[in-house]
């Protein structure tokens, strides 16, 4: 079988999505993030800041606590590698399920995501996580 950085990068992104929707904390922070990450989802209201991959884990459990499930459907990848950095494009749909809401039981985020990546001694791993939210739809509350 082929084996490129360019697979290897797309496989780590792939991996973000996979284990936030199946909340494998353990496997993101072991597998997919750098120790300390430039995290930037301010366009859904959040902060721009450095964070570690442990802080981003609990940000995301916490918020998830309330939903049933997480789906992510992730393409269209564009992959730039310069030797021990990588910048990958991707667009993205986020769906959120709530079988207890009463005004629509799920709610979907439609964006981009700018990802970049360095590679470690234990193989590439996300050191700058951008999202760019084009819209939602459903129950954005999901209550």
């Amino acid at each position: 079988m082929l084996h490129t950085d360019k697979l290897d990068v797309i496989e780590v992104v792939n991996k973000l999505f996979v284990f936030t929707d199946s909340r494998s904390w353990d496997k993101i922070q072991s597998e997919v993030f750098a120790e300390d990450v430039y995290f930037d989802m301010s366009s859904l209201g959040g902060e721009i800041s450095m964070m570690t991959s442990k802080q981003i884990c609990e940000l995301w459990n916490e918020g998830f606590k309330r939903i049933d499930s997480v789906n992510h459907l992730a393409g269209n990848y564009i992959v730039n590698i310069n030797n021990d950095k990588a910048v990958v494009f991707a667009y993205a749909t986020a769906t959120h399920y709530k079988e207890s809401a009463s005004n629509g039981k799920t709610r979907e985020f439609v964006g981009t995501y700018d990802i970049e990546l360095i590679l470690l001694d234990n193989g590439w791993r996300i050191n700058k996580f951008k999202y760019n939210l084009k819209f939602m739809t459903g129950n954005q509350t999901l209550t």
